[in-house]
């Protein structure tokens, strides 16, 4: 079976994203796609939903489309498609995941390389990042995540070009091909955006994506060398110096916004990580724009998601621990100007 070919649609804030996906969930462009809506909490994409029915996972358009929203792991969404795919439930030729806007594309498109069931069944195509052309310098600016999401981007479409002249849009176009020389720009007209300009770009480089993060690949086993070796330095060093390229051109400011990553084999204990849990969100919750992870807990066989927005947190169980599946949990916090030594050490102390 032919792999298929899979859009990662990304990009900040009140960049386009609903629209542009609104349309191809119901233009008639003879297309079957399925499109995932990632979401991790209630802040979702300029506060429109895909799908209003929260009662139902998958929605099946009058086009053909099928939209799928994700509340936990996108490895078991993904294998959830394409397993009703072969048993003839769903019909689908090619998938676009729709990303939160504060979300970082990198993780979303290591996991079509990392997961050798998810490399099975599909191929990465490209990653698309749309630009508010308005704001975009300011947010440029003051938000490392916007600027991760251009710095991965294989195609660049600029939205809400019309509110603003073309001096303003001439110098945003320098800044992104400074920020990232390989990806091509286009322009959406109005909120509209030509299928060809999302679907079948063949534009992801993995090489290329290698040259701008070296440890996009790096096994977990060698992380966690990294880590004992280098005590007090995440996971998630590689983004300190993505964000130090950036600052190559932009040395005028510094982001306060950053992200860092908690992994460990060692199961937590339930009511230690509960009571550490709550205790961040009551004196961090305002910083803490967006938090997730998979938890291995003590005695469970079934994986927890953990995911929040701010001091909205909650749990979902997930799916069983495959024999073959190295368990661990992962967690990733993204946030304003927070102590990552007292997140981390906090929840070393509640591992068993």
């Amino acid at each position: 079976m032919a792999l298929i070919p899979t859009t990662i649609l990304t990009g900040f804030l009140g960049s386009g994203k609903t629209t542009l996906l609104n349309r191809i969930l119901q233009e008639n462009h003879g297309h079957k796609i399925a499109v995932i809506e990632n979401e991790f909490g209630q802040e979702n994409i300029d506060n429109e939903i895909l799908v209003h029915n929260s009662n139902e996972q998958i929605i099946e358009m009058n086009n053909g489309c099928i939209c799928c929203t994700v509340r936990g792991d996108l490895i078991v969404a993904l294998s959830n498609l394409i397993q009703q795919k072969n048993e003839g439930k769903l019909n689908f030729d090619r998938v676009i995941i729709e990303t939160t806007g504060l979300a970082n594309p990198g993780p979303v498109a290591q996991t079509f390389f990392v997961d050798e069931e998810v490399g099975s069944y599909y191929m990465l195509d490209a990653v698309v990042t749309m630009v508010d052309a308005r704001h975009a310098m300011q947010q440029l600016n003051e938000h490392e995540e916007a600027q991760r999401q251009v710095g991965f981007a294989d195609k660049i479409i600029l939205s809400k070009t019309d509110l603003v002249d073309a001096e303003q849009v001439d110098q945003l176009r320098q800044r992104l091909v400074r920020m990232n020389p390989r990806a091509t720009i286009s322009t959406a007209d109005f909120g509209q955006v030509a299928i060809s300009e999302v679907l079948d770009l063949k534009g992801f480089n993995l090489n290329a994506k290698l040259e701008l993060d070296p440890d996009f690949l790096q096994t977990e086993q060698e992380e966690e060398h990294v880590h004992d070796e280098h005590c007090g330095h995440d996971h998630a060093d590689h983004q300190h110096n993505h964000h130090n390229e950036h600052n190559h051109h932009h040395a005028h400011h510094s982001d306060d916004i950053a992200a860092f990553v908690f992994k460990s084999d060692r199961p937590f204990n339930t009511g230690k990580l509960d009571e550490f849990l709550g205790g961040l969100v009551q004196v961090f919750g305002p910083r803490m724009l967006r938090y997730k992870g998979v938890l291995l807990m003590d005695g469970a066989d079934r994986k927890v998601i953990f995911q929040g927005v701010h001091q909205i947190m909650g749990t979902d169980v997930g799916a069983k621990w495959s024999d073959d599946e190295l368990r661990e949990s992962k967690m990733v916090f993204i946030g304003k100007n927070l102590p990552k030594d007292v997140f981390i050490d906090g929840l070393r102390l509640c591992l068993v």
